[in-house]
This record gives structure tokens, C-alpha cells and sequence, in this order.
């Protein structure tokens, strides 16, 4: 069974979420503060943790924050809750690192639809990792089982989402790959405020493949379309 880490001091919210994900066959496992999901994390190692932002003494910042600073729970993916809907607040937790992002109050059936999508990109063998092979254009080659990009000699170790991200324009160098094609192929749905999400991941993935690029741009926005790998 599917084990899954819901970590929110709104009693009646953890109930909520609690109560819906054991409706679709999942084991729920409850934290009511941060120093307590950070700790159960370790503990019980969920396949997905649910986090609320805005809790007393160690807010979902710092656990989302701790989380990837955690060898062992690096990869874990995250989901963010949280009553702010400012741009900002969400693009520093895509900043820190979180999977996706979903703003109170949400129906259930939205947050069943994206732990669903989330689980389905990372529970089963992962894109990038199902490559079995190296994949070589000119001097890029992926590195899939690291979840790594090597230009020339030079190799750039990136998250699985960023590799998901590069190996899909990868795939389609030289032809724009949409924004929307972009949620839907690795997010597994479209969302309703995609912008910043790609955005922010777009901007890690291009500071990343810059620094072993030898001044060449490799990844191009195309304003109001998408983005395309030039190699």
C-alpha cells in the first residue's frame, strides 16, 4: 500500500486529506507541526509527503528545505499546501524544491488528481531512467541512471524533474516544446496557474546546463510559446 505523509496543524484539513486519500487505497500517516513531519519522514518513508506552509515554530519552508537537504530523502516528492496565493510564496517553494504546489482551499478530488500524477511520474521507473541506453546528439549526451547532462567532458548533475524537463526537449531539439506540453508530459495534467511552475524549474535547469555549456545557450524561450533545446 502506498504510504503517504500529510503534514498540516488544520486539524480538520489533515482529517479531510486523510479521509479522501484512504478512500482511493492509500495509508495515511499524520503530523500536525513541522518538527514532527520532518521526523515522520525519516521514519516511515513515504512514497509522497503533502505539506501545509503556514505552521507554528517550523513552518513548511524549512521542512520542504531540510527535506532536500536530507541524503536519504532528497528525491522524496513533495506536494505544497498553502492559503497564499502571491507568485512569490510560490516560486520560493519551487526554489526550495517542491514537486507542485496547490493553494487552500482546494477540492479533493484536484489533490487526488495531482498525488496521483505525482506518484505516477515517480513511483514507476522514471522517464529518464527508463532511457536505458545513452542518448547522444553532437557533444550532449544523458546520463539516465544519474539523472545527469554531459557536454563535452563536462557532466551537470540535475533533479529528476529538470532531467525529465531537459529529456523532453532533448528529444525534441531544435523544435519549440510548449508549456503546456511541458505540465502535461511531466507533470501528468494541466494546471490551472503553469506559469511560474515551468518558469522556475526552466531557470535551475538553464543556470545548471550554463555552467558546463562554454557560453553556448543551449536552452531558448520562446516568449508566449515555450521553450526549445538548440544543439
Amino acid at each position: 500500500m502506498t504510504k503517504i505523509l500529510v503534514v498540516d496543524d488544520d486539524t480538520a484539513i489533515n482529517e479531510l486529506i486523510k479521509v479522501n486519500l484512504e478512500l482511493q487505497g492509500f495509508e495515511v500517516i499524520q503530523a500536525f507541526n513541522g518538527v514532527e513531519g520532518f521526523a515522520k519522514a525519516k521514519q516511515e518513508e513515504p512514497a509522497l509527503v503533502i505539506l501545509d506552509v503556514m505552521m507554528p515554530e517550523v513552518d513548511g519552508y524549512t521542512v520542504a528545505r531540510r527535506i532536500r537537504q536530507s541524503q536519504e530523502l532528497a528525491e522524496l516528492p513533495i506536494i505544497m499546501l498553502t492559503a497564499l496565493s502571491e507568485l512569490n510564496n510560490k516560486a520560493e517553494g519551487f526554489d526550495i524544491g517542491v514537486d507542485d504546489y496547490l493553494t487552500k482551499p482546494f477540492e479533493p478530488d484536484e489533490l487526488l488528481m495531482r498525488v496521483r500524477a505525482l506518484l505516477k511520474r515517480t513511483n514507476q521507473i522514471p522517464k529518464s531512467s527508463a532511457v536505458r541506453e545513452l542518448l547522444t546528439y553532437k557533444e550532449v549526451t544523458l546520463l539516465p541512471e544519474s539523472y545527469s547532462v554531459q557536454i563535452n567532458e563536462k557532466i551537470q548533475k540535475l533533479t529528476p524533474i529538470e532531467f525529465d524537463i531537459f529529456n523532453l526537449l532533448f528529444q525534441n531539439h531544435g523544435n519549440m516544446v510548449s508549456g503546456a506540453r511541458l505540465l502535461k508530459d511531466i507533470w501528468g495534467y494541466d494546471p490551472d496557474d503553469n506559469v511560474e511552475t515551468i518558469r522556475v524549474h526552466i531557470r535551475h535547469l538553464r543556470s545548471k546546463i550554463d555552467k558546463i555549456s562554454d557560453g553556448k545557450k543551449y536552452i531558448e524561450t520562446i516568449y508566449g510559446g515555450g521553450y526549445k533545446l538548440n544543439i
